[in-house]
């Protein structure tokens, strides 16, 4: 039997790409800034591991023998989202970002969309979740409209009241919208934001979903189905690949119920070969898009807590990748994605030493070296980096 593990947190990216000023994110790092900011950060678990080799980190020395393999990986899709980022972890290259609309959607957009769900439509602008029902949900209300907005990524969000349009409703809207948006408007994804609570005290509840595109052939996920292999998902992993090659998913509303969630699933995955997937919303969702550098540095020591025991209990040979998708620095004006490389951590449990793995240019390494470790075919891009894990140390 053969396990390996992708915990992606998300949004936590360290250091702008060369490419980040075209995206207007010079001076962007997640990691760096928010730790500087902090004056350092307590994680000595992910200091072990070598992530203080591979970026200057306040609070994370470097290592001369450090336990995983270390190094960043730097984007070459065309964009910045989630999306994006993930479908490049399994292998695809997005060559044309998707559609954003900074100033709102178009009217015939819109006049679409009302015509197909029954509903009128506010706001139609690139904005914070929190601060467009902060500024239109007493309209919403009254007016029985739907909130409907984007930000710098490509999103159509729609933001509903919970006694206005219920649960179902929001995501039966959803679905009609994500049908709806076809090219040259296919949005990477369509965003359920439902909310509660009485004016001047509105928020949003955990109930968010994603309806996002159906991945392109080429991905890893059905490669390694077909070669036997059980995909497992925690958290919004499932949303970003439309369900795309994952056997079963697991809801988490948050970092410490996906790392709940991983533990037990772990200690279940019997004797079959098994891939484990865990998006940590919180450091994108809450503490990037909100600026709050304070909750990432706490968000950050709890989940180093909690990863020292589970390495302890990993068996010899489980693969231990950990990532992000894209950065989210909480200390800039901006509230959105930031374009960064993002961190490489890869552990081999009873391997001693771990070598310098580089900047490599792309995420989709990541899926090269799952197809590796599971011996079936490889994505058509990247290269795997298991032969530097196993070799152990380089200089």
């Amino acid at each position: 039997m053969a396990t390996a593990i992708l915990i992606i947190l998300d949004g936590l990216g360290v250091g702008g790409a060369p490419d980040a000023a075209d995206y207007g994110d010079a001076g962007s790092d997640t990691l760096g800034n928010m730790a500087a900011k902090m004056g350092g950060i307590d994680v000595p678990n992910l200091q072990r591991l070598g992530l203080g080799n591979l970026h200057r980190i306040e609070g994370v020395d470097p290592v001369p023998d450090a336990a995983a393999a270390y190094g960043r990986l730097e984007e070459v899709s065309s964009g910045k989202d989630s999306t994006t980022g993930h479908w490049e972890l399994m292998g695809l290259v997005t060559e044309v970002a998707f559609p954003t609309y900074p100033d709102g959607f178009p009217a015939e957009v819109l006049d679409e969309f009302s015509r197909l769900t029954g509903y009128g439509a506010l706001g139609n602008k690139a904005a914070s979740g929190t601060d467009i029902i902060r500024e239109l949900g007493d309209e919403h209300r009254q007016t029985g409209k739907l909130i409907v907005y984007t930000s710098a990524d490509s999103v159509f969000q729609i933001a509903a009241h919970d006694e206005v349009c219920d649960l179902q409703e929001l995501y039966r809207v959803c679905e009609i919208a994500r049908k709806m948006l076809q090219p040259p408007h296919q949005v990477s994804r369509v965003i359920a934001r439902p909310f509660t609570g009485e004016a001047g005290a509105y928020e949003r509840t955990p109930y968010r979903h994603d309806y996002a595109l159906d991945p392109p052939e080429g991905m890893l996920l059905p490669a390694l189905q077909a070669h036997g292999v059980r995909v497992l998902s925690i958290g919004k992993i499932y949303d970003l690949y439309a369900g795309v090659g994952i056997d079963e998913t697991f809801p988490s509303l948050n970092n410490a119920e996906g790392m709940a969630q991983l533990t037990r699933l772990l200690a279940e995955t019997g004797t079959r070969d098994t891939l484990l997937m865990v998006n940590l919303v919180d450091f994108d969702m809450l503490w990037g898009h909100r600026n709050d550098p304070k909750g990432m540095k706490r968000g950050l020591e709890e989940f180093d807590r909690w990863l020292g025991p589970f390495l302890e209990g990993l068996s010899e040979g489980v693969l231990l990748l950990m990532t992000a998708d894209h950065g989210n620095d909480p200390t800039t004006p901006s509230t959105d994605h930031s374009r960064e490389h993002v961190p490489l951590l890869a552990y081999l449990a009873g391997q001693s030493g771990g070598a310098n793995l580089g900047t490599r240019a792309g995420f989709m390494d990541v899926a090269a070296t799952y197809a590796d470790f599971f011996g079936c075919v490889p994505p058509r891009k990247g290269i795997s980096f298991l032969p530097e894990i196993r070799k152990g140390p380089s200089s």
